[in-house]
Order: C-alpha cells, then sequence, then structure tokens
C-alpha cells in the first residue's frame, strides 16, 4: 500500500508540473528512443544481409581441387631440399569423376538435395539471318538451378532423360528472345538455333526462357542489343562438346538443418580417400556459413558500439532527473518537514521520492521505446529492409530507465531524508 500510495503521489506531482516533467523525461525519451531506432535498424540490415546470402547459398558447400605442398626430402647429412611449391594445372586424370559423385550421394543421401556442376563450352553468338545475340555457352546440372535459385518465365528445365542422354536442349534468357524473336516466347519455345562458339556450330532446341539480370559484379557498358547473356545445355552435352567426363569444381546444396562447416569438413574427408596417390592436387570444401557468422557478429558489434554512444543520453537525462530531483524537494521542504513532524521514518521519505524518480524515468522510457520503434521501423523501411524490433533492447532499455530512477533518485531521496523536520518546517 505505501507504494501505491507514494506512486500516487508522484503521478500527482507530475501532473501539478506538466512542462517541467516532460521536459526532465527529455533526455531520457531521446537516449532510449535512439538506442531502440538504432537497435532495430541494425537488427534488421542483419536479417536483411543474412536471408541475402542465405538466398545466394551461404549454406552450400562448394568442393573443388587444391595443389598439394611438395613434401621436403632430407638427405643422410641432414640437407633438406624440396618443398617449393610449383604451380601446376589439374588435368583430367586428376577431376572428380561420376564415380566419386555417385558414391558421395548414396552415403550422404540424408543431407544432400542436390549437386550442381557447370562446365563451360565458350562464348559467340546465335545468328538468325540478319538478328543475333551474344551468348555464353554452358552446361549444367538440373541442381544448377536449384543452387542459384533460378525460375523461368517461360517453358521448363531439362528432363532426367535430356540430362542423362547429353540432349542438346537449351534454356535461354528474355534478352536472346527479344534479339531473335522480337519478345515472342511462344515463337521461342520449341524453336532451333544455331550458335557459333569458337568457330563450331551447335543446334539446340529451347525448352526454357529465364529473366536475365544483371548484377553489380557483372556490369556491363553493352548496349541493350549486345549484352551477352548465358545458355544453358545439360552438363553431359558440354562434356561431350569438350570431350571430358570429369569435374573440376561443383557445389553441394544441402538440406534444411545440415550444418555446412561440418559437413564440409567430411565431405573433404570422403574424397580425399580418392587423392592418397596423387602427389599434386587434393579435394578442398568449403561453405560460406562461418563467413556470414562473421558478417553477422561484425554487424552486432557495430549496432552495440553505436547503441552505448546513443545511450550517453540516457546519462545525461539521469542528470537532469537528479537535478529536478533537488529542486522539487527544496520546493516541498516545508511538506517534508510537516510528514516527519507527524511520524513519516526516514525510510518512508526516502522510498517517496526515489519512487518518483523512478516514475519519471518508466514514463519516459515507455515514451522513448514507443518513439524509438517508430522512429526505426520508419529507417529501416526507408532502406527497403524488413523492420525488426529487438524485444531484447526494449526490455534492457525500460530496466535501465528504472536503474537511473534509483541511481540518480537516491541522493535527492537520502537528502529529503536526513532534514531536520524542525529547520524543515520554519523554512520558507
Amino acid at each position: 500500500m505505501l507504494v501505491y500510495e507514494n506512486i500516487r503521489l508522484a503521478l500527482f506531482s507530475l501532473k501539478a508540473n506538466k512542462m517541467r516533467a516532460l521536459l526532465t523525461m527529455l533526455g531520457i525519451i531521446i537516449g532510449i528512443a535512439s538506442v531502440i531506432a538504432i537497435m532495430t535498424v541494425g537488427n534488421s540490415i542483419t536479417t536483411y544481409v543474412s536471408d541475402t546470402m542465405a538466398s545466394m547459398g551461404a549454406s552450400n558447400i562448394t568442393v573443388g581441387l587444391q595443389q598439394k605442398e611438395e613434401e621436403k626430402e632430407s638427405t643422410k647429412e641432414g640437407m633438406s631440399f624440396g618443398g617449393r611449391q610449383r604451380m601446376k594445372s589439374a588435368t583430367e586424370d586428376d577431376y572428380f569423376t561420376r564415380e566419386m559423385l555417385k558414391n558421395y550421394c548414396e552415403i550422404y543421401a540424408d543431407s544432400i538435395m542436390a549437386i550442381s556442376a557447370q562446365e563451360t563450352i565458350g562464348s559467340g553468338k546465335i545468328t538468325e539471318g540478319n538478328l543475333y545475340a551474344n551468348i555464353s555457352f554452358s552446361g549444367v546440372s538440373l541442381g544448377y538451378f536449384l543452387a542459384n535459385d533460378m525460375s523461368l518465365l517461360e517453358g521448363r528445365f531439362f528432363s532426367e532423360k535430356e540430362t542423362e542422354d547429353g540432349k542438346m536442349v537449351a534454356i535461354v534468357s528474355d534478352k536472346v528472345v527479344n534479339n531473335l524473336y522480337d519478345g515472342d516466347k511462344e515463337k521461342a519455345l520449341g524453336s532451333i538455333f544455331q550458335a557459333n562458339i569458337n568457330d563450331k556450330f551447335y543446334s539446340c532446341t529451347i525448352v526454357g526462357i529465364y529473366e536475365y539480370e544483371q548484377s553489380a559484379m557483372g556490369f556491363s557498358s553493352s548496349s541493350e542489343k549486345d549484352i551477352t547473356t548465358s545458355v544453358y545445355v545439360p552438363l553431359k552435352a558440354a562434356q561431350n562438346a569438350n570431350h571430358t567426363t570429369g569435374y573440376s569444381q561443383f557445389t553441394v546444396v544441402t538440406k534444411t538443418g545440415v550444418n555446412a562447416d561440418e559437413f564440409a569438413s567430411n565431405t573433404e574427408r570422403f574424397f580425399s580417400t580418392y587423392y592418397r596417390k596423387n602427389k599434386d592436387f587434393g579435394p578442398s570444401a568449403y561453405s560460406m556459413s562461418s563467413m556470414v557468422e562473421s558478417l553477422t557478429e561484425m554487424m552486432s558489434t557495430i549496432t552495440l558500439a553505436i547503441s552505448i554512444i546513443a545511450g550517453i543520453a540516457l546519462l545525461v537525462g539521469g542528470i537532469g532527473v537528479m537535478n529536478i530531483m533537488l529542486v522539487s524537494i527544496t520546493e516541498r521542504t516545508r511538506e517534508i518537514g510537516t510528514r516527519k513532524a507527524l511520524g513519516a521514518t526516514n525510510g518512508s521519505i526516502r522510498l517517496q521520492f526515489i519512487v518518483e524518480s523512478i516514475v519519471i524515468c518508466i514514463i519516459g522510457g515507455i515514451i522513448g521505446i514507443i518513439l524509438g520503434i517508430i522512429m526505426g521501423s520508419v529507417a529501416a523501411n526507408l532502406m527497403d529492409t524488413p523492420a525488426s524490433p529487438s524485444v531484447g533492447s526494449i526490455i534492457l532499455s525500460l530496466t535501465f530507465s528504472m536503474a537511473i530512477g534509483v541511481f540518480f533518485g537516491y541522493h535527492p531521496a537520502n537528502k529529503a531524508a536526513k532534514m531536520d523536520p524542525i529547520e524543515a518546517l520554519r523554512y520558507e
């Protein structure tokens, strides 16, 4: 009951001095609003970056060949030689074979969703009379489309039979359709084109059309008509064209819930058994998940550092609360003297002014939280990222505002509690 009564007295005091109470709260409001807004924007950017990296295949594993270091040899006299790294190029004999990948997929079937592999045939042109389209010609596995989150505007992906037989069926970009078929997708589907790649001609049937998106990494200053886009055929068709059968590199699309870093280590160990006798090359597997984690940690650290700087305003606000409480005690000296004369203890007087200080900070904290969420949401929307207010920072801010009320309210409250009632009653 005593606490309830003190809260009621505190609210009455604030109501009697509305403008002074608002100005006192201003430092608390600005400090907490700044912290909440910064944390909201920071969390939104971190979530956006993490989701973007995940959609780019952060949980995928890239497997390739890495040159081994030459072993040092020592003579009986203790002299050593060798160990110098001589750059070598992997050959077909060093590549991963279909049999290796088949065994790998069977053993880790519970962890693997798809295998993405690509082989480049070359760059050239598709010509149709006076019309043309610049292309890069590549063979890809079915998993390539899943790994790159690729969807089609029209048509379909390769069938299992087309993939196994290495049929010359193609998926082209909408740029190719615009250049050769005047943008008519229905006319393009099922049509056969001739591609001149490094002075060799390839005939392909179009079965699918994807939307070309120019990336910042591959920015082209060419005119709209001269932009080079990718044409995809089944991987085996490209291997037949290049007279190859192996894979120098491939990407593993993992299933949901698989620890990418751990699975990368298992993958490397699995393929290492095939390369024990290979003196030049060995397998190397890595994922981007560790990089995403590092990036997320860095973003969180930056957000926290900026929030701490913004939190300095809370310190200023706390000093303002202490100042106004000292003024309030001076104004209410006779009230304090009267209460003590009627039997109020030092503890009850101290509690009254601490509660009043806490109430000021809590009200300011609540206003600051609401304002901070609004500011953070507006800033996140302006950056075209989903707003992600931090529940933890909201709870922490409210708790911190209460702590400020106790800390900065204790000295004025203690001063009031130690007043001599006779001197207080004499105060004019």
